[in-house]
């Protein structure tokens, strides 16, 4: 079975910024959607935004790596440069080809594309077509699954999402000649069941939609990305994220975001590793609707308290700290209720 290479090199000599010398474990990847598709705001970003990121990341700070790079160094336990950030886009919409790909083509930037075969082999309109996916893929862009339909995959038994993931990976292999290592799971949800579903059909990674710096003590099935939109895609939010330090968690809970009316709210709580943890009386967490949450401190042990259910669909915690450096640690989770 031909996979997509765990390491690619896109990249033109000379097109990327020299690499820091500063050794970090860790890494940011950001998400995008739609460029310059102002009437569905929620997943668009203004071209303007992404041209003000884009002109960031050109700094000399920062050195844009091929995702797949920054996972392999990571599992392996290999040091990154200071700031490695990782670009992805989901979806395979039009404006990704006609807007995002000239622009990271001409900054010589490498990114991955996570694409739902189904609506590629319908010609959905506003969809990129597989003639021009295969220029992407022929010029060295990265791709990703994100199944076949798109479905919400917790949801589903574990047969129709293997079914789902045997379906797109054969659409892969007519198209392209090989199938993906690393899958995002449609609108982020996730679930162990999915996870395994996943494994056994081969993928190495997974990405989900909630906020944070991946740092190898991470679930690697279950990897953040911080989200970029309008109302979210601003210079000063991007800095942000891209200087974003991970808060090294383990042991959470509960281990399994999929919620039911019996288990919300869920005990949330996880343990900081040392020597973080020392710095813990600085942490926050927050959710969207219930706002700041109440903490307990037992250690390194963290436990958040929510004060009601949480509701139904998605709902994300975040989990912030101010580093010395001047930057912020963050951690986030995503829950989802059926």
């Amino acid at each position: 079975m031909v996979r997509f290479p765990i390491l690619l090199a896109l990249a033109a000599a000379g097109g990327l910024a020299p690499m820091p010398t500063l050794a970090a474990d860790s890494a940011v990847v950001v998400m995008y959607h739609r460029f310059g598709e102002s009437s569905l705001p929620l997943t668009n970003i203004h071209v303007e935004q992404f041209e003000a990121h884009l002109d960031e990341l050109a700094d000399s700070r920062y050195s844009v790596l091929p995702i797949s790079e920054i996972l392999s160094k990571l599992s392996a336990r290999e040091p990154l440069p200071d700031r490695a950030v990782g670009i992805s886009i989901d979806d395979a919409f039009l404006s990704v080809y006609e807007e995002a790909w000239p622009r990271l083509r001409d900054a010589g930037m490498p990114f991955t594309l996570f694409v739902a075969t189904k609506a590629l082999d319908e010609g959905v309109s506003g969809y990129m077509t597989w003639d021009q996916l295969r220029e992407l893929h022929a010029a060295g862009v990265s791709i990703g699954s994100q199944t076949h339909s798109h479905p919400h995959m917790p949801r589903g038994s574990k047969t129709q999402n293997l079914e789902e993931l045997r379906v797109s990976n054969e659409r892969f292999r007519a198209e392209l000649g090989a199938i993906p290592d690393i899958i995002a799971y449609p609108y982020g949800e996730y679930s162990l069941a999915v996870r395994d579903a996943a494994k056994e059909a081969g993928f190495a990674f997974g990405f989900g939609q909630h906020s944070g710096a991946i740092h190898y003590l991470q679930d690697m099935y279950y990897l953040p990305r911080f989200s970029m939109n309008e109302a979210y895609g601003g210079l000063s939010r991007f800095k942000l994220a891209v200087n974003a330090l991970p808060l090294p968690v383990k042991d959470v809970t509960p281990a399994d975001p999929l919620l039911s009316d019996e288990t919300n709210p869920p005990p949330f709580g996880f343990t900081v590793a040392e020597p973080v943890a020392r710095r813990l009386s600085r942490l926050s967490c927050y959710e969207a609707r219930q706002g700041k949450l109440k903490l307990e401190l037992l250690g390194p042990r963290v436990e958040v308290r929510l004060g009601e259910a949480l509701a139904k669909g998605r709902s994300r915690v975040n989990c912030t700290m101010p580093a010395r450096s001047g930057r912020w640690r963050w951690f986030g989770m995503q829950f989802y209720l059926p």
